[in-house]
């Protein structure tokens, strides 16, 4: 049997820090940021701009943010909330 690698296919904003995210599997997650961006230091701060939270892109595997945060997809589907 082939190992699928987890990726994210598409996301879209919802709501404050939340993010709907459709995985390869075939599962559709709710992923809230707000305690990532609120606890988090560094980098990640930067996620509390909603306008910078908001400009996020899809590469290969995730959710990424200017190529400077990204998180691994497992990680996202392990937060979401399935919906």
């Amino acid at each position: 049997m082939e190992t699928k690698i987890l990726t994210v296919e598409k996301a879209e904003y919802i709501n404050d820090y939340k993010i709907k995210a459709l995985f390869n599997n075939g599962n559709e997650k709710i992923i809230d940021f707000k305690d990532v961006a609120y606890s988090k230091k560094g980098v990640f701060g930067k996620l509390k701009d909603l306008d910078y939270f908001k400009a996020f892109t899809i590469d290969p595997f995730t959710i990424d943010w200017n190529n400077e945060i990204g998180f691994a997809p497992e990680y996202l589907y392990e937060i979401g909330t399935t919906i």
